[in-house]
Formats: C-alpha cells, structure tokens, sequence
C-alpha cells in the first residue's frame, strides 16, 4: 500500500495553470486553463494524463457527482460535463438562466431531500441556488444517475462578488 505522503506530479504541457481538481474513482479530473482534463490515478504514483480533453473558455472550478462533473464556467455560466466515459468527457449542457448567471466562479453539489443542489457563487451576481433533479421538474429521476435539468430557485445578492462556496456535509442517495 502506497504511504499517505505519496505524490505524484502530471508535469506541464500536460496540465496548464490548473484550477480546481476532483476526484472520483479512478480518475482526477482538472480544471485548467484550457478546459478539463482527466487524469489516470489507478496508480497514485504514476498518474496517466488522458490525451484527449474538453476545451472551455474558463473551467474556475469542478464538483464531481457520479457520471457528471458540474463546471463553474465563468461567461459560461455551470457547464454540465458527462464524464461517464472519464477518456472522452463531452459537455451535456450549459445553463447560463437566460444570461442571468454569467460570472461562474465555484461550485458545489448536494442533495436535499429527493433533489439535487448546485449552489454555484456567481461572482457580480452573487450567489445562485439551482435545483438540478427533482420529482417535479423529472418524473423519472429516480436512479444512479439522473439526467440533471437545472433551474434558479433562489438568489442573493452579496456585498461583494462571490467567488467561492462552502463545502456542506456529503450524502448520497
């Protein structure tokens, strides 16, 4: 067994002023200045950078759930990101509420009750609540992993821009 002081380094041109980076499984996904990428990590101590990745304007950062990884995509607004297939990530959709949510900067997931949350810090526009899967809006979300559907449910505004959020208590279904 690898010792908790094991590190390992995925060395540039691989991974270009990285953001963010989660982790799920087998794989570390990073979010860089190019896009988002995945990284092999079977094996900590040598970590395989995989060759094809996902370009996006801005990936500020990333929250892994399952088959997706919800992106803070700055102008974007939150890119869902299918990464079921970690060698071939492929965007499933950009939700920017109109225009409305167009300085993503930090994003979390989480479940309340049968919904999932994404409360994603909007940086000049404060901090945006999204209702990702729920009964009403998805008769069929039951499941591993439903297919989210996001929509604003609440907003505040803040003093200054929001630029990151809190991590609450995991739980899963």
């Amino acid at each position: 067994p690898l010792s908790p002081k094991v590190t390992a380094v995925v060395a540039a041109p691989g991974i270009r002023k990285p953001k963010a980076v989660a982790v799920q499984f087998r794989y570390a996904f990073v979010a860089d200045e190019e896009g988002i990428k995945s990284v092999d990590i079977t094996d900590p101590a040598k970590p395989i950078l995989v060759k094809k990745f996902l370009p996006l304007q801005s990936a500020n950062d990333i929250y892994v759930a399952r088959t997706y990884a919800y992106v803070a995509g700055g102008r974007e607004g939150l890119v869902i990101v299918d990464v079921e297939k970690p060698e071939a990530p492929r965007v499933h959709l950009k939700f920017d509420d109109g225009g409305r949510l167009n300085d993503a900067r930090d994003v979390i997931v989480g479940t309340t009750n049968a919904s999932a949350i994404a409360y994603v810090a909007d940086g000049a526009n404060g901090l945006k609540v999204l209702q990702l899967t729920s009964p009403e809006i998805q008769p069929k979300f039951y499941g591993f992993s439903p297919d989210p559907k996001p929509r604003v449910i609440a907003w505040r505004d803040t003093q200054s821009p929001a630029i990151s959020v809190a991590k609450g208590l995991d739980r899963d279904r």
